[in-house]
């Protein structure tokens, strides 16, 4: 098998058993790295180690992911001028900071009659707020509720 590692003087092509004498010397464990390689890498290092170092890092790359945050908008299928504007102006701030935004008509009882008044208001929301975000899923009806989803856009 093949030997590398920090630790050993020199590498090169050992048998098993002289590979295992090294790693008892160094009081370190020997590791299969590349088993279908011809011949077998290993590799002479503190396994316990290792593993911690990994766990470390992928604790730190989930530490440093992007968590994904949804702001919700609620409209009522008759919704006001002035009340549509005011909830622009929050998309609008909730897509600048880069949070999605989730918009959606609530029907009330009969209210349901007016589905596509519900589909023009959310429509209209995507086209407002083009400059910044895009629309992920066109208004779709589920229940009581015609919902849309908005990303931010990627500022360069």
């Amino acid at each position: 098998m093949r030997l590398v590692g920090e630790n050993i003087s020199e590498a090169g092509i050992f048998s098993f058993s002289e590979a295992l004498k090294k790693a008892e010397a160094l009081e370190l464990d020997l590791v299969e790295i590349s088993p279908q390689a011809d011949p077998p890498v290993c590799k002479i290092i503190d396994y316990q180690k290792y593993l911690y170092q990994r766990k470390k890092k992928a604790k730190e790359m989930k530490a440093n992911a992007s968590k994904v945050i949804i702001k919700e908008i609620r409209f009522g299928p008759n919704t006001d001028e002035h009340d549509y504007q005011f909830k622009l102006k929050h998309a609008q701030g909730f897509l600048t900071e880069g949070a999605k935004v989730k918009a959606y008509v609530f029907f009330r009882g009969r209210s349901i009659l007016f589905s596509d008044q519900g589909e023009k208001l959310l429509l209209r929301f995507a086209v407002d707020l083009e400059e910044w975000g895009k629309a992920e899923q066109m208004p779709k009806l589920e229940g009581k509720r015609m919902i849309m989803m908005l990303a931010p856009t990627k500022k360069k």
